[in-house]
């Protein structure tokens, strides 16, 4: 029973730090942040769409929190786009992914805030039209730091 409730307890406070997390500064992007991740070198990623078919992303019903739970449905929806996207959490380097498909292919998009919100941008510019070359551009810039987590606070996300 109190391995239970240490567990729960835990299971909060990791809740409660992701919502703290993923909650939007209010701060829009500043020119430094951009072009500081404009700099770096681009993560690993494919400059041109899959002729195969694609691995699916984890079951968003895996997840408790909602925004991980939106993310992950969504990202399922845009994988095309997903493919042809870098990760600046740099996890080509240590987790030897190839593109930010692979975060949400398995559980590493749901402990990082960055895969989160690039994910969700590729998702918002995919319905404005954006390409795939286009949302990469965007995710280099940095814009990807505007998405505002708190609009997939509840799942399923309406449209």
């Amino acid at each position: 029973m109190q391995a239970k409730r240490e567990w729960m307890l835990g299971a909060g406070l990791f809740a409660a730090a992701m919502l703290t997390v993923l909650m939007p500064s209010g701060a829009p992007l500043n020119a430094k942040q951009a072009a500081a991740q404009s700099d770096q070198p681009v993560p690993a990623h494919h400059n041109q769409a899959a002729t195969g078919t694609l691995p699916e992303t984890m079951d968003p019903a895996q997840f408790e929190n909602p925004v991980v739970k939106n993310a992950y449905a969504l990202s399922a929806k845009v994988k095309k786009v997903l493919y042809q996207q870098p990760c600046y959490c740099h996890c080509d380097r240590s987790q030897g992914h190839n593109s930010l498909l692979d975060c949400f292919t398995s559980k590493h998009g749901s402990l990082c805030n960055i895969c989160l919100g690039e994910a969700l941008y590729s998702y918002e510019q995919t319905g404005k039209g954006k390409t795939a070359a286009q949302i990469r551009d965007g995710i280099v810039k940095g814009e990807w730091q505007s998405v505002d987590p708190s609009k997939y606070q509840t799942y399923p996300r309406k449209p």
